[in-house]
């Protein structure tokens, strides 16, 4: 009579061998976990090595930078050579004049350009020209930008103008712009359109209702990065808006701007125009963080997106 037990385990108490499919399925696991924490480490590692040069970057500017900053800085011009004081105030307001300018002109033109190739454009040969041409402006330098400015604008006019910086600054913001549209607008389902057409409402208000609104918080992404992008530019400005050491508010005439006052201030044989020169690095900085910040905060509240 066999002493095998009942239930075909085998003798001495010893476990049935694993069979080969149990055995596959726990290497795979196995596999799948080690490629998985892999390619978190690696992710991990990438953000570190992102986050470590602006970290760096930005606690050099406030420790070089920092000591200069005072009350004069903020509500006085430049003082001349060998006077004490000064500061940067004209040229922190013609920052924001510009860049304002800049805004006003670029984003409304971009975003309607990339309506246009993701909802309009799709197969059309003047869509791929449009696509096209802002992949290509996308990669011309800021000083080519600016050049082409001086002559379009500054040349016929006869003198530099914050107008002139302003239009450069927008012409480089509108294909970032644009192609961010496009690829926001993209990413929203067609279920969303077609629902909507489906209810009898007009494309165009399908688009600005819904297709907008559903990628905003991306579009509003390629805003800020656009924006991030001229804040610090100092080529075209160089061709365009030119400077002024003097208040000047008006778009008609030379302008102060933050980057053109740190390049002249870091070029001079003056210490103290090099420590002004950090102490603007730090403020114009300052400045992009600030606004990203705040357009940051407004969307995410729904203010950008028509929310309550």
């Amino acid at each position: 009579m066999s002493t095998r037990p009942l239930n075909n385990q085998p003798l001495n108490n010893q476990p049935r061998p694993m069979d080969f499919q149990t055995r596959s399925m726990r290497l795979n696991k196995i596999r799948r976990n080690a490629t998985n924490y892999f390619v978190s480490s690696l992710s991990v590692l990438a953000t570190i090595a992102v986050v470590i040069p602006l970290i760096a970057i930005l606690f050099y500017l406030v420790y070089k930078g920092a000591s200069s900053l005072n009350l004069a800085f903020f509500t006085k011009p430049p003082a001349p050579v060998g006077e004490p004081g000064g500061g940067m105030a004209n040229a922190i307001v013609g920052s924001g004049i510009i860049l304002m300018l800049a805004s006003l002109m670029g984003i409304p033109i971009g975003i309607a350009a990339g309506v246009y190739l993701a909802e309009f454009g799709r197969g059309k040969p003047f869509a791929t020209a449009v696509r096209f041409t802002a992949d290509v402006l996308n990669g011309v330098p800021s000083i080519v930008m600016g050049i082409s400015i001086y002559s379009l604008i500054v040349v016929r006019q006869k003198h530099f103008s914050a107008l002139a910086g302003g239009v450069a600054l927008a012409i480089m913001m509108i294909p970032t712009i644009t192609r961010t549209t496009e690829e926001m607008l993209a990413t929203v389902p067609h279920a969303i359109r077609e629902a909507a057409l489906g209810l009898g409402v007009p494309k165009w208000r399908t688009v600005v209702s819904v297709s907008l609104r559903t990628a905003s918080p991306g579009i509003i992404t390629g805003c800020m990065l656009a924006f991030a992008r001229v804040a610090g530019e100092t080529a075209p400005l160089l061709f365009t808006a030119f400077g002024n050491q003097f208040w000047s508010l008006k778009l008609t005439e030379p302008i102060a701007a933050l980057p053109l006052q740190i390049y002249v201030y870091a070029i001079s044989p003056y210490d103290e125009w090099h420590r002004l020169a950090w102490a603007g690095s730090l403020v114009l900085i300052a400045m992009i963080m600030v606004s990203v910040t705040l357009v940051r905060i407004f969307a995410n509240r729904g203010v950008l997106k028509g929310g309550s």
